[in-house]
């Protein structure tokens, strides 16, 4: 394990984290706020965006650690206009200022426009251009092309960029017209203590249904040849508006922790036919319950789960139900997909993804290179 500064430094590093609380970010951002409280630094964590419940800041901060401040912020991807993002950069760099933060972790690289006078890591998690190459075709609508263009930016202006997969660092380095991708730091989740059941015949998905990105179309579809219930958990509606009506899926709405600890408890077949997944910390949670994975042919998805899962075409709805169909018809098939998925899911822990940050934090705070992801010539 790398250790990030020398035991004589005093006080600790405090690090500055931007979070949101709509997706798989919000997770993220508190495992490796933990990870990195283990280690001996100090984080608060700065949500922007829809809030979190109190209860749910109270036990994030109870389970990690970490100071969480809710800053009525809006996100780059809601933000009505460019100003009101720059406006979020700085007021981010400005909540930097005043609780003495020596680093920045951004969750987004357009909050780098700001001056932080402290370096800035940005985590390239997702971004408008990627998501709309792989779910629209034609150019960029004027909405999204200004939010691309403080993405573009805010890569140049981080002092280091990283990216959960291979796939995704590529993807974002040839749309922002980067000279080289981001680091690869794959993300982690920390395994369930919650004891497994007898497998249940039942097939299960989660994530943002209202996004188009995961296809929830094609998983309605699905649902409706097979012979088991295929249950959904998230949110139909999004904070941008977006909806997604379904008639077949079983709909869970969205579920807490406990709540997708006891879905996947029983096992579950674990459906994902996204047609944009940049990680898929959902897949990665299932796999580490032991749930047999069927997911979509996609380039991060054959990164991480190659062998270790079942693959698909993204709209395919009868080979997915094929698939799935196979595994709950044979127990024995299913019970070794299912381990196949947790020996791969145990590579992609909190501690790889804490370490492989660490590093990165160290190079920033030794003087190691910036702008890992300039501009290209």
């Amino acid at each position: 394990m790398r250790v990030l500064l020398s035991p004589s430094r005093t006080p600790a590093p405090h690090v500055l984290m931007s979070a949101d609380a709509v997706g798989g970010v919000w997770q993220y951002s508190l495992d490796l706020a933990a990870g990195l409280i283990r280690q001996g630094l100090a984080v608060t964590v700065a949500v922007l965006g829809p809030a979190p419940s109190e209860a749910r800041i109270a036990a994030a901060q109870a389970d990690t650690g970490a100071c969480i401040r809710v800053t009525g912020l809006p996100l780059d991807w809601t933000a009505e206009t460019p100003g009101a993002v720059l406006d979020a950069a700085a007021a981010l760099a400005r909540l930097a200022r005043e609780i003495g933060a020596d680093l920045v972790h951004l969750h987004s690289p357009a909050m780098a426009l700001a001056d932080f006078s402290v370096p800035v890591a940005a985590v390239c998690h997702s971004c408008v251009a990627t998501w709309w190459d792989a779910v629209e075709t034609g150019p960029l609508p004027a909405d999204l092309a200004w939010r691309h263009d403080l993405t573009a930016r805010g890569c140049r202006a981080a002092d280091a960029l990283l990216a959960p997969t291979r796939a995704h660092a590529l993807a974002t380095a040839r749309v922002c017209g980067l000279a080289q991708p981001p680091v690869v730091v794959r993300n982690g989740r920390a395994p369930r203590s919650v004891p497994q059941r007898a497998a249940v015949p039942v097939a299960f998905t989660a994530g943002r249904l209202w996004d188009r990105a995961k296809n929830a179309t094609a998983l309605d579809r699905l649902a409706g040849r097979l012979s088991v219930p295929l249950r959904a958990a998230g949110s139909v509606g999004g904070p941008n508006g977006a909806r997604v009506e379904t008639r077949h899926l079983q709909l869970l709405g969205r579920l807490d922790d406990a709540g997708i600890a006891a879905e996947l408890a029983g096992r579950p077949v674990f459906v994902s036919l996204a047609r944009y997944e940049p990680f898929g910390l959902a897949a990665l949670e299932a796999a580490a319950s032991g749930c047999a994975l069927v997911l979509s042919d996609r380039p991060g998805f054959r990164e991480l789960w190659d062998g270790a899962a079942a693959f698909v075409g993204a709209d395919d709805d009868a080979a997915a139900a094929k698939a799935v169909q196979a595994l709950l018809d044979d127990p024995a098939r299913r019970e070794a997909a299912g381990a196949a998925a947790a020996d791969r899911a145990a590579r992609y822990g909190v501690e790889a993804m804490t370490e492989g940050v660490l590093g990165v934090l160290h190079g920033l705070l030794a003087g190691g290179p910036a702008r890992l992801g300039g501009a290209a010539a």
